[in-house]
């Protein structure tokens, strides 16, 4: 379920370079890449952008701001989509700089409403 997921992701969303379900822990627990993304090794960008999800957590939490739903990073070479699935998950999808941003956003929501139940406690 979750492999088919991402892949939908990924597949539906120019530019997308691949997704990963992460831990905040920073472990994967299921990840779909396109060639382009496994070049890039989008699985370590993926956990060591984990510490970024931490830090804007505990900020947010620290001033009573609510849970941290999505982050965006746009670097040179990449740009980085977080979304919340549970406090300690979250899937991250990397896009290249001409990626559509917008569809990779809805695409990231729609899955959020699918994956976000298996991750209930």
């Amino acid at each position: 379920m979750f492999k088919e997921a991402l892949q939908s992701i990924v597949e539906k969303t120019e530019g997308a370079m691949g997704a990963v379900i992460m831990g905040t822990d920073g472990l994967p627990v299921e990840k779909f890449f396109s060639d382009e993304g496994s070049e890039v090794n989008l699985d370590v960008v993926a956990a060591e952008f984990t510490s970024l999800i931490r830090a804007a957590a505990r900020s947010a939490k620290d001033l009573n701001l609510g849970e941290v739903r999505e982050l965006v990073v746009s670097l040179e070479n990449v740009t980085l989509l977080m979304r919340s699935l549970h406090k300690e998950y979250f899937v991250f999808l990397g896009l290249r700089p001409d990626g559509n941003i917008g569809r990779g956003r809805y695409e990231l929501r729609k899955a959020q409403l699918v994956l976000a139940a298996e991750f209930a406690v």
